[in-house]
């Protein structure tokens, strides 16, 4: 497809104000959000209005940024993909999912981030993703695994949550890495 930033399942596209109710959503099961982030005290939608809308103005690109994930099939919101912790001077960058619990289980979340690296690696000139993930996360430890990621190492004890302390697995996956299972894009 021309498209870079389109698969065959999903779109990743900025956000949009009215992406509120997704953001909130995402944000409603607590073992979700533990999975991916700190459990914080419930926000009002008002709260989400006002994030949301403030994310939407924002100019795209940056040393960080936040895209949704579109279904392709019906355009509903299926979940966000975030860069952070961008390091020009190393290369180095740091990338995380979330998928709504409906569109779970049905390759979005790998190709949302084939869709990403690809982005980061081709156009950005970075060399190397690095992921951070809970080791009680199963499926997102065999989704960045599946995709090629590496584990480099475990930080022991690292966060408190439900109540005890847990390990953060960090996985890295270099640009010759990413290339050798994956086409480059193409100047046509």
């Amino acid at each position: 497809m021309s498209d870079m930033w389109t698969g065959e399942k999903v779109r990743l596209r900025g956000v949009e104000p009215g992406d509120w109710e997704g953001f909130r959503d995402l944000a409603r099961h607590t073992v979700d959000v533990r999975n991916s982030d700190l459990v914080e005290p419930p926000r009002s939608d008002e709260s989400f209005r006002s994030w949301t809308a403030e994310r939407a103005g924002r100019p795209p690109g940056g040393a960080g940024f936040r895209l949704v994930i579109e279904a392709l099939a019906d355009g509903a919101f299926a979940g966000t993909s975030t860069v952070g912790e961008t390091d020009s001077r190393a290369g180095r960058f740091r990338t995380g999912i979330a998928i709504s619990r409906d569109h779970r289980r049905k390759g979005f979340a790998a190709e949302a981030t084939e869709l990403l690296l690809t982005y980061m690696f081709a156009e950005q000139r970075h060399h190397k993703c690095e992921v951070e993930v809970y080791a009680f996360n199963d499926a997102s430890l065999a989704l960045y695994q599946k995709l090629g990621f590496v584990e480099e190492g475990r930080l022991r004890q690292h966060e408190f949550l439900a109540g005890d302390f847990h390990d953060v697995v960090v996985l890295g996956i270099t640009a010759d890495e990413y290339w050798a299972a994956h086409p480059r894009p193409s100047l046509r």
